[in-house]
Order: C-alpha cells, then sequence, then structure tokens
C-alpha cells in the first residue's frame, strides 16, 4: 500500500455525497473549498480530503510513503470529457476552410463529406494505424487535464469497423493514463451504400451491429444523430429502443441544427444526456429537465460552426443538469483542451466559474457513468486532480486560451 499526503492546496471541488443525480439549478453553482487544504491517498484513490489540519488530525507521520506540497495552487478535480469523437485515422483541415466559406456542415455531409469522409479513411486503416493515431489525437487532452474521456465509435457504419473501433477505444483505455469510456455510435450517420435506402441501415443496426456490440460487452452507451438528413425521431427512437433493450444507456445528439425534437426523445426515453442542444426548444428543455436528463454541452464546437452556444442559463433555471465536453472529433470541431471550453462556457454561455467547474466535472462525470469514481475530490474516489497555475478555478477564463495548469494528477501519480 501506498499512501501520499498532498498539502499546500487551495481546492474547489462539486460534492457528490449522498446525492443519485447530476447537480442542477442552484445545486450547479454550488463547491466546496478548503483554503489550506490537503489530500490523503491511498493506492490511488482518495482516503479523505478537506483543511490539512483536519486530514492530518489523526496521521502518524511514518504512515506516509510521501509528502507532496502543491505550492498553494487552487486544485480541482480531473477533468471529465463526456463527448468526444477521438478514435479517428485523419484529420478534415478542408473542410474547415468550405465552412469558413460559407458552406453549411450539412450541405458538406450530404455532398459525401464530413463524417462519411473520415468512414472512408477509418475503414481503409489497419487497426495498428488506427490506434497510432488516434492515441496521437489523445494525447494533448491530458496535458490540457482531462483524466477522464468517453470516446465514441461512428466512422465504420458496418458491424466489422464499428468493432473495429471499439477494439481500439478499449486499447487506449488500457495503454494511456487515462479512463475511457467507449459509446457505440453506428448511427452516426447513413453510410453511402445504404443512401437510398436508410431504413435497411436502421434495420441493420437493430439486428445485427447493435447484438454483436453487446454481445462482447465492447460499449456502456449508444449514441446516435437524431438531425435533419441523418436519423429523424421515428428511427432514433426504434434505434435506442433496441439498444435499451439490450443493456445499453442512451445518449442522443439532440436538436443540434433543427429542433427536430431531439430532446423530448431524450426525456421521453430517460437518456442519460443529450449532446449539443443549440436549437433545442423549451419544451425539450422542460422534458429534459422532468426526466433528470444531464445536458453535454459543447461550446467549442457552436465556436468552430460560426453558431450561437446553446442557452445554458436556460436549462440551469429550469432544472437541467449541465455538463461540458469538448466535442473532440475530426472535422466540427478539433478541440482537445476543456479549459478552453470552460472559458467559452463562462464567457460566451454566461455560467459561473463554479458553474463550469461542476459542469467539466461532476456533471460530466454523471452523464457517462462514472460519478463513483471521478468528478470531485471525495473519499473513496479517485486521487485524479489539476493543479492549476492561479489561486481560484476563474484562472480558466482568465488565462484564456492559454494552459493555466501546472500539473496533472491520476491516480495521485503526476501524468502531466
Amino acid at each position: 500500500m501506498t499512501t501520499k499526503l498532498f498539502r499546500g492546496a487551495r481546492i474547489y471541488t462539486p460534492v457528490m455525497g449522498n446525492s443519485t443525480c447530476a447537480r442542477a439549478g442552484a445545486e450547479q453553482g454550488k463547491i466546496a473549498f478548503y483554503q489550506d487544504g490537503a489530500i490523503l491517498a491511498e493506492n490511488g484513490r482518495i482516503k479523505s480530503v478537506g483543511s490539512y489540519e483536519d486530514v492530518s488530525k489523526n496521521l502518524n507521520a511514518a504512515s506516509i510513503d510521501m509528502e507532496i506540497d502543491l505550492g498553494g495552487a487552487a486544485v480541482v478535480p480531473g477533468f471529465v470529457d463526456p463527448h468526444t469523437h477521438a478514435c479517428f485515422a485523419a484529420l478534415r483541415e478542408g473542410e474547415f476552410s468550405m465552412r469558413l466559406a460559407g458552406k453549411p456542415y450539412l450541405e458538406i455531409l450530404k455532398a459525401g463529406g464530413g463524417i462519411l469522409s473520415s468512414v472512408r479513411k477509418v475503414r481503409t486503416a489497419a487497426e495498428d494505424e488506427l490506434y497510432a493515431f488516434s492515441k496521437n489525437v489523445l494525447s494533448p487532452t491530458l496535458y490540457y487535464g482531462t483524466t477522464t474521456i468517453e470516446i465514441k465509435s461512428g466512422y465504420g457504419l458496418d458491424t466489422e469497423t464499428e468493432m473495429k473501433m471499439l477494439r481500439v477505444i478499449a486499447r487506449l483505455s488500457r495503454e494511456t493514463h487515462q479512463s475511457v469510456v467507449p459509446t457505440f455510435m453506428g448511427a452516426h450517420a447513413v453510410p453511402e451504400e445504404y443512401k437510398s435506402k436508410p431504413d435497411d441501415y436502421v434495420a441493420l443496426l437493430c439486428e445485427e451491429c447493435l447484438p454483436a456490440v453487446a454481445g462482447q460487452g465492447a460499449a456502456k452507451f449508444c449514441d446516435i444523430f437524431c438531425e435533419d438528413g441523418v436519423f429523424d425521431v421515428k428511427q432514433s427512437r426504434k434505434i435506442l429502443l433496441r439498444a435499451k433493450e439490450l443493456g445499453f444507456r442512451l445518449k442522443i445528439h439532440a436538436d443540434e441544427v433543427n429542433d427536430l425534437g431531439g430532446a423530448a426523445l431524450a426525456g421521453e426515453l430517460g437518456a442519460t444526456s443529450a449532446e449539443h442542444l443549440l436549437a433545442a426548444s423549451d419544451a425539450g428543455i422542460d422534458d429534459m429537465a422532468a426526466s433528470g436528463v444531464v445536458a453535454n454541452l459543447l461550446p467549442a464546437t457552436a465556436y468552430s460552426l460560426k453558431k450561437p452556444f446553446a442557452r445554458a442559463r436556460k436549462m440551469i433555471e429550469r432544472g437541467v443538469p449541465v455538463a461540458l465536453a469538448t466535442d473532440l472529433n475530426p472535422g466540427s470541431c478539433f478541440c482537445q483542451s476543456m479549459p478552453f471550453v470552460i472559458s467559452l462556457a463562462i464567457m460566451g454561455m454566461n455560467l459561473t466559474f463554479e458553474e463550469a467547474l461542476t459542469g467539466a466535472t461532476l456533471n460530466a462525470a454523471w452523464s457517462i457513468g462514472m460519478e463513483k469514481d471521478v468528478g470531485s475530490l471525495e473519499s473513496g474516489k479517485l486521487a485524479d486532480f489539476v493543479a492549476l497555475d492561479g489561486e481560484t478555478p476563474a484562472v480558466l477564463a482568465y488565462a484564456s486560451g492559454a494552459r493555466p495548469i501546472r500539473s496533472v494528477w491520476k491516480r495521485g501519480e503526476r501524468v502531466a
């Protein structure tokens, strides 16, 4: 057993306690603060956290293997990124220029670009090649403080390639410092070979792909792109109900471009989270609040697409728990920095730094089923934390575009 005492920390953390749901409404803005804070960790998990006086009160100095002074830095939980597409084989920088020239994203997709461009690259990539490329994409996220990350499949769009992606995601979880949560997203787009018969592809997902993924336990969640020109509400409901039947927890890319009713569907089906929500209606937001659906908001994507941000303040006022994510992907948003996302949430969506911190940690953990292990600095959880280069988490917005981080710790070990 290895015991470490971290001291000299100004600790800021949301608190889960005995709660059975993500932080919503006024609760999202409540965090604990320890001025002269300390963390006692045993074998990578937190044994106690609080003021140095309280944590050290009954300690025998001989029982501490290592004492680490964090130098008065603000310390926050390791960031949890609950929405990424970080497994792919090539960038799509050319599409960024097309969007800047005024071509809408859905038009690029309909013309065979976008997601379908990434599908062609991933289908032809050898598994080791896909792993090496994805690992290079993932590495900077740790440097920016992300200690837990969700990664979706969805650039295969056939059973064989989707399974290849999920094997790569599992390998990333084993062979990197981060905790990685896999999500199956075979319903990311309609593949080119099914362009004229999308319902046949829906049938393939329900009858072949989903059972194959479930049979191997390769993913915890099933996600779907519910949007005009992709999957409509009826198709989305069919796929998600089949996924639920097979034991998956549900996520929905909802109302990103148009108010198609994806937020309402998330509420209807009791999805764990709904993603994007740039165009979500008041009624859809209320349906999410009634069912406890977490809103995974992606401000860097809105920034990249030059679209208005999701209505985070409205969601918090209506009682929807808000989480923040990068949406790291090769096309619409190549963002690897949770500090940048937090800065956008504070400056662009008018979240307080407390609300944004909860969104990037505890609520994000709830949205990927990791709340018992990560997302807050509490007894029993992993000793995952970030020492900031500042006295408060407000430095994440104050030093916008920078990396205001002194060190990143995973299971009590310095990893960046």
